[in-house]
């Protein structure tokens, strides 16, 4: 069988719906403009469709100059590639506080009338280097505002499965993959330990824990108890339910779709 990248996705902004990509670079913190810029409340705490579902009803899209935000009922929103007001602002993302730029009072307006509620867009500069959770961390890796892990993959098959017990189907977007991989078992991601996809080496360190954001429907933002409650029923490890795996590069260079996936080591244990 062979296994091979079928989708690219990035995050520009946490937690807005994301961009589709043929090729994509593969950074030291994660795919190139991944998760990079984050709306914050005004006390500096990350914002995100688990608090404002409703978020789910933006659009990010990636120009050369840029990048465009459109919103139900409000004009267009231009950011530009290195736009900031040079204010330095400290916020948080979980247990994690790092150093932002602020963008642009206009974003700042923008983003809180969409919310009904202040709020901030802030950039992570290169200076800031937000480091992996050591207990997973391989060699000194660093991240975006992603959640935790610079890179989640995961396989067709597995939606597949999960979609043959549930009865209504959900998307891949509920999950937030940057890799989607076809030609694989449901859930055989779950053995890998290294990977190889194209010429970019992946080490598969942590399933991935789903909160309550995969409760969104992204077509409406409106939440709902699917798919963790299906999810739960079997892919249940403690009090956490699994989907997905995080991935940390051991090398850069590019991404593109179609690239060939080689498994080059196997988990001597399954963690999900």
């Amino acid at each position: 069988m062979s296994i091979t990248l079928a989708n690219l996705y990035t995050y520009p902004v946490k937690s807005i719906p994301g961009v589709s990509h043929r090729f994509a670079e593969v950074q030291d913190r994660g795919l190139e403009l991944d998760r990079r810029w984050m709306i914050v409340d005004s006390e500096g705490v990350a914002i995100t469709q688990r608090q404002y579902p409703k978020i789910a009803l933006l659009k990010q899209t990636v120009t050369e100059q840029g990048l465009v935000f459109e919103a139900p009922g409000m004009s267009l929103l231009r950011v530009l590639f290195g736009e900031n007001t040079g204010k330095s602002t400290a916020v948080n993302i979980w247990k994690d506080t790092c150093n932002a730029l602020v963008v642009s009072s206009m974003a700042d307006v923008w983003f809180s009338d969409f919310l009904g509620a202040t709020c901030q867009l802030v950039y992570m500069p290169d200076t800031t280097q937000r480091l992996v959770e050591k207990a997973y961390n391989i060699n000194q890796h660093i991240t975006s505002f992603s959640d935790a892990y610079p890179f989640l993959l995961i396989s067709e098959a597995s939606l597949a499965d999960l979609n043959s017990r549930m009865e209504k189907p959900v998307p891949m977007n509920r999950f937030r993959p940057n890799l989607v991989v076809s030609g694989t078992d449901a859930f055989a991601e779950d053995t890998w330990k290294k990977i190889k996809v194209g010429e970019i080496i992946f080490h598969v360190v942590k399933p991935c824990a789903r909160c309550v954001l995969t409760t969104v429907d992204q077509a409406t933002g409106i939440k709902g108890i699917e798919p963790l409650r299906t999810l739960s029923q079997y892919r249940k490890v403690g009090t956490k339910v699994m989907f997905g795996q995080n991935l940390l590069p051991e090398n850069k260079g590019q991404l593109s779709i179609g690239d060939k996936v080689e498994v080059l080591e196997i988990k001597d244990r399954v963690e999900a």
